[in-house]
């Protein structure tokens, strides 16, 4: 969102509060039925244009990349004018309404309903009034570069306003310089715990958290958060410079929130149904990624998200990108913080990798063609059945994937220069400037960093533009580390997943392309009746089949696929699981160099006697 943001501390020096009442926009907000989820919003347009006035809800919102239908949620809609007459209210369309004969003032009114508390939807109920913009408030044509107001009239005098906005006149009264600013905004208003801490920089960086936890969980949580935003900040060299000089996380974790999280330009959302003490602190790791995109994504901004259309879906080609590389710092910032044990880190690398190595969409589109799918997936709605285990790779774990394959192509390949160079180059041209970026823009920065423009060109080429993954067993040996299969030896017949209903052993999702499953024309919904001469009645005897073969053997299998039993043979594989192991573990000595490596890698000390 950087269009005039360069200028907004300047704006907001100049403009005096007092006189909020001017503001061309002034939302107003009420939850006197909270207890069945609804709110009353009035909106207020003034110095209008002759003519129909045209008012809609949004379509999308920002950090997603699907459409959600947020005007299903308002009902009840009147309008009067700047004298207090009635409008009548028309709707041609199931997103926006319009009036006309208005006297260049118009007040529309309308009930909300929200029960989801998520980082898209907006939740209200007896605790909280959790607000995602575009899920809230209707907006004007025409006016989107207005400044706003808005306040809220809480129903509980404990609630109190967690968000990027500037505050205005009042406890809950807050400012927006446009609309892409105001949208960017979520805002919790409850009774949640505050944790704070200031930067070296001066900045300060606010943890508020809706939950029904202690002090305690609060104060080893808020920790756990100042360790991981110290080591992004290093990654970078500098935090951002947050529009007030401070960034705010907001976090509700209670049994009736869905789990999530969303970023945004001086704050994010983090969302999950367990406790802080009940999850182990697990949230810290979308606190973590979801921080990490103060830097990548709000500031280093592809171009097609620039503005942000809340009317449409607003695609990119580069989440592999945004999203990728931010799963992967957002990881790496665990472990070289310390928040994250070093074995916790590569088991679950070691998934990660598995999931990307034996993905069959990679033989079906790129890194880039995925990102374009997020239209699909980011959340969106749709009743069909799809192929997607077989047709898609999320943009998240394969952008990790790219980003470990080349951090460890560059630190092998380029004396000196590291994945965090990238980054902090890409910051000061893209980020520090808000210049958003185009794909060649990201091909041209790495051929910038390592000065190898060959190299640049054909990294982009084979695993950005193509589907192809390099030999991670050699760039991780580099760190003393061995990737390998976790079970060798046990038989397999693909990834799987089951659903029992008595005796039925059926199978819960699409088979993967490639596996003995689908060679033997098995798929979701299918019943397995026998595998060999074991009967399939239940999860563990289709485990004990496993169990009694090896990869190669040939098996025959029985199945029921919509009241037609069939029969067929297929051949075990071996499973495909890995597992990545530090060579100290295996009582392999470890060179300097490697020993090096891990820790300028992972900041991770090597555990084995270093060897000659």
């Amino acid at each position: 969102m950087k269009h005039q943001f360069a200028a907004l501390a300047g704006f907001l020096s100049a403009l005096s509060f007092a006189l909020a009442e001017s503001a061309p926009v002034v939302y107003r907000a009420s939850f006197e039925n909270a207890a069945h989820h609804e709110a009353r919003i009035t909106a207020s347009f003034r110095d209008l244009v002759e003519g129909p006035f045209v008012f809609r809800m949004s379509r999308s919102s920002p950090g997603r990349y699907a459409l959600h239908e947020f005007a299903k949620n308002v009902y009840d809609v009147s309008a009067v004018d700047g004298a207090g007459r009635a409008l009548e209210v028309e709707q041609r369309d199931p997103y926006s309404w319009r009036v006309e004969g208005h006297d260049g003032a118009v007040t529309v009114s309308y009930t909300l309903y929200a029960d989801r508390a998520d980082g898209t939807y907006s939740q209200i109920d007896r605790t909280h009034a959790h607000l995602n913009m575009p899920a809230t408030f209707i907006w004007a044509e025409g006016l989107e570069d207005r400044t706003i107001e808005i306040s809220f009239s809480a129903p509980d005098r404990r609630w109190k306003a967690a968000t990027q906005l500037p505050p205005s006149r009042g406890r809950l009264t807050f400012t927006a310089p446009d609309l892409q600013y105001f949208m960017d905004s979520p805002t919790e208003l409850s009774a949640y715990d505050l944790r704070s801490w200031k930067l070296p920089d001066g900045q300060t960086v606010r943890l508020a958290v809706h939950h029904d936890g202690n002090a305690e969980d609060m104060d080893r949580y808020a920790d756990m958060a100042k360790k991981i935003v110290a080591e992004q900040i290093e990654i970078f060299g500098a935090a951002p410079e947050f529009d007030h000089g401070v960034y705010t996380f907001i976090a509700d974790y209670l049994p009736h929130v869905s789990g999530d999280g969303m970023e945004h330009r001086n704050s994010t959302i983090l969302s999950s149904t367990k406790g802080l003490y009940e999850a182990d602190f697990a949230q810290i790791g979308t606190l973590s990624h979801e921080f990490f995109h103060a830097w990548n994504v709000e500031r280093m901004r592809p171009a097609e998200l620039e503005p942000f259309d809340f009317a449409r879906t607003n695609p990119t080609p580069s989440l592999w990108f945004a999203e990728g590389f931010t799963n992967y710092y957002g990881d790496l910032a665990r472990v070289r913080s310390g928040v994250t044990p070093l074995d916790d880190y590569l088991e679950d690398l070691a998934g990660t990798l598995r999931f990307i190595i034996n993905a069959p969409g990679r033989k079906v589109g790129s890194p880039q063609s995925m990102s374009l799918e997020a239209a699909f997936v980011d959340a969106a709605r749709a009743i069909d059945p799809d192929n997607r285990p077989n047709m898609f790779v999320s943009y998240y774990p394969y952008g990790e994937v790219i980003a470990l394959a080349l951090d460890l192509t560059l630190r092998t390949q380029f004396d000196g220069v590291t994945l965090d160079d990238y980054m902090r180059h890409l910051w000061k041209t893209h980020g520090v400037t808000e210049t958003p970026y185009t794909h060649e823009d990201l091909r041209e920065g790495l051929a910038e960093v390592t000065g190898d423009t060959d190299f640049a060109d054909s990294f982009f080429a084979s695993y950005i533009e193509d589907g192809e993954l390099p030999d991670f067993e050699p760039l991780l040996a580099a760190a003393g580390l061995k990737l390998a299969r976790e079970n060798p030896g046990k038989a397999s017949l693909g990834r799987v997943s089951f659903e029992e209903h008595g005796d039925a052993v059926l199978i819960a999702s699409n088979t993967l392309a490639g596996s003995p499953l689908y060679e033997a024309g098995l798929d979701r919904g299918d019943d397995i009746l026998r595998i060999g001469r074991f009967n399939i009645d239940s999860k563990t005897d289709y485990e004990n089949a496993l169990e009694r073969h090896k990869p190669g053997d040939d098996v025959a299998i029985k199945f029921s696929s919509r009241g037609r039993e069939i029969e067929a043979t297929t051949t075990f594989v071996a499973d495909d699981a890995l597992k990545i192991t530090p060579y100290e573990e295996m009582e392999t000595d470890l060179t300097n160099h490697q020993k090096a490596f891990r820790m300028n890698w992972l900041n991770a000390e090597a555990g084995a006697e270093v060897a000659d």
